[in-house]
């Protein structure tokens, strides 16, 4: 925003990657009154920046997401401040290739030899199970097709947030949670600027610039024209013995782009093994209740504040998990799961993020649609989003990362950038809605 003074007052809505790196990024720069308002305090237990891992990993079928992607790897793999929240992992990439996995795998390595980067071909399902032996299911089967690369990892999510909530109170930024930092709406005056954030409390946030990070919450507050939608994923996590920890602990990352399923190596703090879905998902419309505070009927997360993710998914997204433990180990495939969960996606039309100013708002800048494969890039994610915000971003990127007003008349427009498998997005069913 042009103009922009130090002493302003900057409202960010929503503590996740988003808002959490481009307040820390904001304080850095020497703005001095930064509020950052949520529901809960960093981490939110039902954000989608939290949890035990996130891949990391820079093979993109997109030019310029793989060079960022690149920028945010070497700092995950080289820098001190990430030496106990980043696990150096490889990372197998697979599909069928009657899917459209196939397509996205052969853009991907495409974009990986532009860029001069490493990777591998895995001839076969047996070829990949001779390098990595814990691997004991078919895989993609027979008509598997896939690479592997050595320079991947997964990170620690909740360190990773915890870390940054830190460092963003170390330089000063301030907090404000429960009802008191769950917006609700925002109140612009008669020239078009948003004069305060109304929270659920009933009171006022008065700021100078808001940056509204609120992941798949952040539709439910402004119209976005159908350029996001809120859509749950399927997770699950199995406890594993101290053997069966120190058996699995060399298994690579597995993804499988025809079916969305994916894996983690176990986890040592919790001797957890996680697994989910990067599929289509599931929509949830609000309640009566919530409808009548959001005066919006676009998917969103259960709107209170929840103490963190249910136990729960749907039957059929369970079925998903456990074919997918099938073709990767399926002596665990009938283990009863210790915990499963949904964890809320912002899905955008193409797959790209947003770092651009809201049409309709002149001081309302949009952080988001991060499309679950954000997380990755948290190392330079708040850079990334403040070059956005002071209008500085290399033209290719402030094109690839606006604001879309083109799907407004587009209810159905979520092609995605063709790393998304499995079935068709529905609806969560009455029964289902009930126990999120």
């Amino acid at each position: 925003m042009e103009g922009m003074k130090k002493d302003w007052n900057i409202v960010v809505v929503g503590a996740g990657a988003f808002g959490l790196t481009t307040a820390l990024e904001l304080a850095l720069q020497g703005y001095r009154n930064i509020t950052v308002l949520d529901r809960d305090v960093p981490p939110v237990p039902d954000g989608s920046s939290v949890d035990i891992s996130r891949v990391i990993r820079f093979d993109y079928a997109d030019d310029l997401y793989l060079k960022v992607a690149l920028e945010a790897y070497e700092k995950w793999s080289q820098s001190p401040k990430y030496k106990d929240i980043f696990v150096p992992t490889p990372v197998v990439l697979t599909s069928d290739r009657n899917s459209l996995g196939k397509t996205y795998i052969q853009n991907a390595t495409k974009a990986l030899d532009r860029a001069n980067l490493p990777w591998a071909k895995l001839a076969s399902a047996d070829a990949t199970r001779g390098l990595y032996p814990t691997l004991s299911g078919p895989l993609a089967g027979p008509k598997f097709m896939g690479y592997h690369n050595q320079q991947a990892g997964w990170a620690d999510a909740l360190k990773a947030v915890v870390s940054l909530r830190d460092e963003c109170v170390l330089r000063g930024v301030s907090f404000v949670s429960g009802r008191a930092g769950t917006v609700v709406k925002f109140d612009r005056d008669t020239s078009g600027k948003i004069r305060a954030a109304k929270t659920l409390a009933g009171t006022e946030v008065l700021g100078d610039l808001f940056i509204l990070s609120a992941g798949a919450w952040a539709a439910s507050l402004v119209p976005m024209y159908n350029s996001t939608l809120s859509t749950g994923q399927v997770l699950a996590y199995l406890r594993l013995s101290p053997e069966e920890m120190m058996k699995y602990e060399q298994m690579p990352i597995y993804v499988n782009f025809g079916t969305g399923w994916f894996n983690f190596p176990p986890h040592k703090d919790t001797s957890l093994l996680k697994m989910a879905v990067h599929g289509w998902g599931y929509e949830r419309s609000p309640s009566e209740s919530e409808r009548e505070i959001l005066k919006s009927d676009v998917s969103t997360p259960p709107f209170a504040v929840s103490g963190g993710r249910k136990n729960y998914i749907p039957l059929d997204g369970e079925r998903r998990l456990r074919d997918g433990l099938k073709e990767l180990l399926p002596e665990l495939a009938g283990r009863p799961f210790e915990r499963v969960a949904v964890c809320w996606y912002t899905d955008t039309p193409t797959g790209d993020f947003i770092m651009d100013y809201h049409p309709d708002y002149r001081n309302l800048f949009i952080a988001g649609g991060g499309s679950g494969h954000a997380f990755k890039f948290l190392p330079v994610l708040g850079k990334y989003t403040t070059l956005a915000l002071h209008k500085a971003l290399e033209p290719e990127l402030a094109n690839k990362w606006r604001f879309r007003t083109e799907y407004k008349e587009t209810s159905n427009a979520f092609a995605g950038d063709g790393s998304r498998g499995g079935p068709e997005r529905r609806q969560f069913l009455a029964n289902e809605r009930a126990k999120l």
